[in-house]
């Protein structure tokens, strides 16, 4: 199973925080087997994410909306080919699934590779694509484990895990800029991730508003909301409830810029959602919301002062919890204001 490899792909196509926590393992890869080449498998949505990324070489573009047609759509079966046709080509040494459904299984397969590792425990039917099905240990609740547990089984070396994610110069100037225009303090400011895709993981929108109110009154700094388009109302929510101004960026900022701005941001304040895993990554003082997905699975990687939930070490592997003590409405502003005021002491 261990070796020298000259091509290495890995399959994780979606979401953009998931994306983030497969990072580690790319960086331990690029450490291990320098003289590889490491692509990667992505949705075009998330692409940017990883295009200037130092690991990685080359990106494979996944167009799930598009291929998905395959079956009753000429254009979408000739994509599907080309695809297919690419990966086999590429004749890669060693592929990882990262996402463990069938779709990205099924790729991993389609690529021809004759050493393809896969998660044990998915839930879709994945394992009969996979050479090697490896087990989340005790060890490794977190992904960023699980993740690293996985390319070491393939013979790379273990070490301090790097995400290798940074904003670069030009998206820094732009994002200031935008600030600037918006008249938010650039050198001063906060930003807050009001809205999520799943409802039970959105902090209540008045909570954040206070919150808001709290920040802004004790470091003078500006609060600017972020999101995709789609969360543009929740953001314009947060800006009514507030008795202080909010400067609303959803929408208005690509994945390049809202690196940059996570980047140069005093705190973050977020719902279990992307940005906030970008900024995770980037270091910087930030507050994670939980309810009921475990925070010791997908938090702040070794990062638990940055958390805020109800019994946040103490839910040991369980994906989800169901007990109704976790609701993410039961964490209090005062709760998520204590953990801003010690990361910025």
């Amino acid at each position: 199973m261990t070796g020298q490899f000259k091509k290495i792909l890995i399959i994780k196509p979606s979401a953009l925080g998931d994306i983030i926590q497969a990072l580690p393992a790319a960086c331990c890869l690029a450490k291990s087997f320098p003289d590889a080449q490491i692509d990667w498998f992505i949705r075009p949505e998330y692409a940017a994410l990883i295009e200037n990324h130092p690991c990685i070489h080359s990106i494979v573009i996944f167009d799930r909306r598009k291929l998905g047609k395959w079956w009753f759509k000429p254009d979408s079966f000739t994509e599907l080919v080309k695809l297919v046709r690419h990966l086999r080509k590429e004749k890669y040494d060693i592929v990882f699934d990262f996402q463990g459904r069938f779709r990205s299984a099924i790729f991993a397969w389609f690529s021809g590779c004759k050493q393809r590792i896969g998660m044990a425990q998915t839930q879709e039917i994945t394992g009969i694509f996979y050479t090697q099905k490896i087990k989340q240990s005790a060890s490794s609740v977190h992904l960023v484990d699980y993740f690293l547990d996985m390319v070491c089984t393939a013979g790379a070396k273990r070490s301090k895990a790097e995400f290798g994610l940074k904003p670069d110069k030009q998206n820094t100037d732009e994002i200031r800029n935008i600030l600037k225009s918006n008249n938010a303090n650039p050198n001063n400011y906060a930003v807050f991730t009001p809205a999520a895709t799943v409802e039970a993981k959105r902090w209540p929108i008045e909570n954040f508003a206070a919150l808001a109110e709290k920040v802004r009154k004790k470091y003078q700094c500006s609060i600017v909301g972020i999101g995709v388009e789609s969360e543009k109302m929740i953001v314009r929510e947060l800006e009514t409830l507030a008795d202080v101004p909010v400067i609303n960026l959803a929408g208005k900022t690509n994945i390049q810029q809202l690196i940059a701005a996570l980047a140069g941001a005093r705190v973050v304040v977020s719902n279990d959602t992307g940005p906030a895993h970008i900024a995770a990554a980037l270091g910087v003082p930030m507050v994670l919301i939980f309810g009921l997905t475990n925070p010791s699975r997908v938090g702040p990687y070794r990062r638990p002062q940055t958390i805020a939930a109800i019994d946040a070490d103490r839910r040991e592997k369980e994906i989800e919890s169901t007990n109704p003590v976790h609701n993410i409405k039961n964490v209090t502003v005062e709760s998520v204001f204590e953990v801003i005021i010690r990361q910025l002491n």
